[in-house]
This record gives structure tokens, sequence and C-alpha cells, in this order.
């Protein structure tokens, strides 16, 4: 039976909390995302920082950390609650930023990044918002989500290298510790309090995750796209500033323009994906794009336009998969254990962050930014061959 205009619409309280928690988790983003594209460049001014590997385990140490912690806390907010479990998450990414604003060293860098990366709580904010919302609209309010992450890996491209130019890489760490206790003033003020979801992560076991093969064909995908992101922009913003003399200061004058007209092209890609319902197709083409674009840029990494472009198409592919994989996963993945199916998506997008940061430091000092790039060919043709299998079903 077809659901009526009405109950197809957010009521009050769903939007409420919805609006209120992709807000949470955009900022929460943001914080994390605003290092990732300078911190190759910016970190030369700590001890350690000519050292590309000591830089990407810096660059990927909170994604251990987060691959750890994520089930643990999801189950610990099924017990205790949404709310003091994020609170308390949030409080650990304040005091790691902290520590990262007051480091000399990237080693104490990586301390404070282990430190933030200890407050896992994407886990609990989605099963907040599960909490909060009718099925009918949940994967409205998840598209919120991950529409406000596309948004903060946006603003971070350009807002980034601003921030270190006016204030140093120490004030981009106190401006990310910031956004930790704006997170933290939103989760204790500002999101509803609404009745706990029957269905929760404790109910469902791990072997029921384990044991789809949709999911786990999503969850090497979605360790593949942030390996790939890690790893590239372990490279990127030193190939960019040789390329067009820029520093980390005005790096902002690419990445803009990049990411501009890298939405242009996915907007209505995603639109077209939404209205015929192509999720797996468009799935199949943005792996694809990756593949092009990663096998070329060895190719286009000595002249700057062309690697511009090359980026453009990164980002293209990049934003589609990050906005549509979490969207299949709410698909796929049956009611009773949506929660847990999450809960492993999101670790191992974490371990793709861990292994990208440190294999893409690995791999600069081997053989430079070529290197970086060919690996990131290699993993995309088996993530291709992987998704070419995916069904939303067992």
């Amino acid at each position: 039976m077809p659901h009526s205009s009405t109950a197809l619409k957010l009521t009050p309280l769903e939007r409420r909390a919805s609006l209120s928690l992709a807000a949470l988790f955009a900022a929460r983003m943001l914080g994390l995302f605003l290092l990732t594209p300078i911190f190759a460049v910016a970190a030369t001014s700590l001890v350690g920082g000519n050292d590309p590997a000591r830089v990407g385990l810096a660059l990927g140490a909170y994604g251990l950390t987060q691959a750890v912690m994520q089930i643990p806390l999801g189950m610990a907010s099924d017990r205790y609650g949404r709310r003091p479990v994020i609170v308390f998450g949030m409080l650990l990414f304040v005091i790691g930023g902290v520590v990262c604003a007051m480091a000399a060293s990237v080693d104490w860098v990586t301390v404070g990044r282990v430190i933030q990366g200890l407050g896992a709580v994407s886990a609990a904010i989605t099963a907040w918002i599960a909490d909060a919302t009718r099925p009918e609209v949940r994967t409205r309010a998840m598209a919120m989500v991950g529409g406000s992450i596309g948004i903060s890996f946006a603003l971070s491209l350009v807002l980034s290298p601003m921030l270190v130019g006016e204030f140093g890489l120490s004030g981009l760490f106190w401006a990310i510790s910031l956004l930790g206790f704006v997170c933290l003033l939103i989760a204790m003020f500002f999101v509803p309090s609404v009745p706990r979801s029957e269905a929760d992560i404790v109910q469902a076991t791990a072997r029921d995750v384990l044991g789809h093969k949709g999911l786990l064909r999503l969850n090497f995908g979605v360790f593949c796209l942030h390996f790939i992101l890690m790893a590239v922009f372990m490279v990127a913003p030193g190939l960019l500033g040789r390329l067009g003399g820029y520093d980390s200061s005005s790096l902002w004058q690419v990445y803009l323009p990049v990411i501009l007209a890298s939405f242009v092209f996915m907007v209505p890609a995603v639109f077209v994906t939404e209205k015929r319902q192509a999720h797996k197709a468009a799935l199949e083409w943005a792996v694809m794009g990756l593949v092009v674009v990663l096998g070329l840029l060895p190719w286009l990494q000595d002249a700057f336009y062309p690697a511009v472009l090359a980026l453009v198409g990164f980002f293209v592919a990049f934003n589609i998969l990050e906005a549509l994989q979490p969207s299949l996963v709410s698909r796929a993945a049956p009611p009773h254990y949506k929660g847990l199916a999450l809960g492993f998506y999101n670790t191992a997008q974490s371990l793709g962050v861990f292994a990208g940061g440190v294999l893409g430091g690995v791999l600069v000092r081997w053989g430079g930014s070529a290197a970086v790039f060919w690996v990131g060919a290699m993993l995309s043709v088996v993530w291709l061959y992987t998704a070419r299998g995916f069904r939303e079903s067992r």
C-alpha cells in the first residue's frame, strides 16, 4: 500500500533531529577533514615533518583508533544512551586536538590524532538518526548526513590552506578543537531527545553482517575509497605546489575551482541515479572513473592543467561514491541489523583512512607520487571487480 504524502514528510521532530545530527556530523567531519588537504606540506614546520612515513602515520593515526572503537562505542550508546556516548567522544576529540595544537613534532601530532580517534561516534550518531526517524523517511535523513559530509570535505579543501596561511599549523589544530567543542554543544543542547530504537546494534551479531556478501563488497569499497583519498593527499599538495608555484597558504586557489567543478558534474549524476534507481550502475561507473583518473595521473603529474583536470575527475568520482555507498548499505542491510552494518561500514572506512595515510607515506618514500597513483589505480581495478558482483540482497 503506498504511503500518503503526509506520511512521507518529515515531522517537525524528525526534521529537527535530522538537521541537528547532520550539523553535528558535518562539524565533526570538517574537523577531521581540515588536516587532510594541507598536512603533507604544512608538517615540514614540525620536527620529523620531512619524513613521509611519519607524516603519513600522523595523518592516518586517528583512523586506527576509530576502527577499534567504532563498534564498542556504538554498542555503549545502545546501553547508556546516544547523548552521553557522543558527548564523551567529542570531549576526547577536543582533547586530542589540543594535544596536536601544542605539538612541536610530528610524533606528538600522532598522539593527539590517536586520542581524537578514540572518540569514534559515527555509529552512535547514525543510530540516533535511526531512533529519531520512521523507516519510510530514514533514507532521506541519512542523505542529509551524507550530503553534509560532502559539503564538509569541500569546505576543508578551501578553509584548510587559508587557516594555515593565517594562523599556522597550530592555529589549524585550535580551529579543529573549536569545531569539536561546537559538536559538544550541539549534542548536549540542540539534538532533541527521542525514544530508543527497538532494533539496537546489540541484537544482531557480527556473523550476520560478515555473512552478507553485498555488505562485504560495500565495506571493501569504502576501505578502498578512503585509502585512495588519504594516499592521494600525501602527494597532491606538494604536486600542485611544485607545478603551480603554490605554497600551503595559497593552495585554496586550486582546491576551490577543482571542488566547484566537481560538484557541477557530480550533482546531475546523483540526481539521475536517484531518478532512475540506477545505484549499481552509478557505483560501477564511478569506480571506473577512479581507475581511469588514477591510471592517467602518473603521466600527467608534470603538467599543471592536465593534473588539475584529473583531480576534478577524481573528486567527481569520490563525491558520487561518498554519497552513494552509505545509501546502498542502508538499502542492502536487513532492518534488524542495519545499525551493526553501518558500524562495520564506518570501521572499514576508518581502516582505509589509517592504511591510506601510513602506506601512502611509505609509497611516497619508496617510489614517489607515481607509486601512489599506480597503487590507487590497481586497488580501484580490484574494487571494480567486486562492485560488479554487488546485489542489494544476499
